[in-house]
């Protein structure tokens, strides 16, 4: 018999719909202006990856992105550095083959924190699932700019992987307004918990209304933040 789904957290069932991933170009007034924008557009997961500042540097960071997203049913996560998620004001960490396994990870940081896996193949989101994580990052999905001529699962492929999956997935690589609409025709166990972007926020002139387009697409009833019609009555 096949095992249960794990239960999604219960803090990330909303906010994993729209994963923003930062692009490690290591500028925070820059990372914190786009962030903000964002968020306005509806993003409610930041997964910070800068590998290349110092603990510090990511920790302070983190004291800077959390207090973006107080107040909007928000999640910070630390992409890698587990210490660092476990030190401040994030809400945890995305692991993945490189980084401390995701058992590991679940003890340091404790069974409150969110915990996502980066995953490729069936293989890594059995894994993810067996070690507690919250929910998988299956990538790359789609063909992406950001590493050219690097083979991609594909819609149909990823479909599979998602519907059988025993933790909740989020679709990476290739995400744009038009690739997100194409979900929501999938059948409903086919479908990821939500989709995951770097350069489609990251390197858009507006990340407000990118953030915004994408939710929309990916969710066609979704309403921009502040809008009248999702204003509660």
């Amino acid at each position: 018999m096949q095992t249960p789904p794990t239960p999604i957290h219960p803090f990330a069932k909303d906010a994993l719909r729209l994963v923003l991933v930062t692009d490690g170009r290591g500028d925070l007034p820059r990372l914190e202006a786009i962030v903000k924008e964002a968020v306005a557009g509806g993003v409610r997961c930041v997964q910070m990856r800068e590998p290349h500042w110092s603990a510090r540097m990511q920790l302070v960071a983190t004291e800077r992105l959390a207090v973006l997203l107080e107040g909007k049913g928000g999640l910070l996560l630390v992409n890698d550095r587990v210490d660092v998620a476990a030190a401040g004001p994030a809400h945890g960490a995305q692991v993945g083959h490189r980084s401390l396994p995701p058992e590991v990870a679940r003890r340091v940081l404790g069974p409150a924190a969110v915990l996502g896996y980066s995953a490729h193949d069936q293989a890594e989101l059995d894994l993810a699932a067996a070690a507690g994580c919250d929910f998988a990052l299956l990538s790359p999905v789609w063909a992406t700019t950001s590493k050219p001529g690097m083979p991609h699962l594909g819609e149909a492929r990823a479909a599979g992987l998602t519907s059988t999956a025993r933790l909740p997935v989020v679709w990476l690589g290739g995400v744009t307004a038009a690739s997100a609409a194409r979900i929501a025709d999938l059948p409903t166990h086919q479908r990821p918990a939500g989709i995951a972007v770097r350069s489609a926020i990251m390197e858009a002139a507006d990340p407000r209304y990118a953030a915004a387009a994408l939710l929309r697409a990916f969710l066609p009833t979704h309403q921009e933040p502040g809008s009248p019609s999702s204003s509660p009555a």
